[in-house]
């Protein structure tokens, strides 16, 4: 590392820093969890700042890390569950009514499970069928496709649309609750 790398590096974490959290968090990756694969990502990209070549724009280089990074952890399955789509099927098999877990998260952890829950219940009938039979039976595309009569790519594009409308759902409650 040359002597004005960790200068340049700071400047390159104080640009990207809010960039790198919002694309770590549409990859899927647990709000509890945004800040720490972020973290990663910049002292990955800190470790091998010799391999980045200056002369290209570090913004989709450090992405690239953070994606490889999530890929890692959903690969390994870890001992901590950080991405979303595992905690769902937490949230289809929970009650609407506040139990233990709820009482020891944060306020926006909260905030944001009860967004999740409103959201959840908005679905249509086919919908929640479709969502509880990937997340909380663990069935793969082909058996729900086999299940509702439809093709895998139909149910992988069904459960995709699925996920942006309960994000921009819940975004949009959590948005009034922000308000009020």
């Amino acid at each position: 590392m040359k002597p004005g790398d960790r200068e340049l590096f700071i400047e390159q974490v104080r640009e990207h820093h809010a960039g790198l959290r919002g694309f770590v968090r549409s990859l899927g990756v647990d709000p509890l969890w945004v800040d720490d694969v972020a973290q990663e990502a910049f002292i990955v990209a800190y470790n091998r700042l010799d391999e980045f070549d200056h002369s290209r724009d570090f913004g989709p280089w450090l992405r690239g890390i953070a994606r490889n990074l999530v890929i890692n952890e959903r690969r390994k399955d870890a001992r901590r569950k950080r991405i979303l789509s595992d905690n769902l099927t937490e949230v289809l098999i929970a009650s609407s009514s506040a139990g233990e877990e709820e009482e020891e998260m944060g306020d926006f952890a909260l905030v944001r499970l009860n967004a999740l829950k409103e959201c959840i219940k908005e679905l249509p009938e086919k919908s929640l069928r479709l969502l509880k039979s990937r997340y909380e039976d663990d069935h793969s595309a082909q058996d729900i496709a086999e299940e509702f009569s439809m093709n895998p790519p139909a149910v992988r594009k069904a459960l995709e649309r699925m996920r942006a409308a309960l994000r921009v759902c819940m975004e949009e409650k959590m948005a009034i609750t922000a308000v009020t």
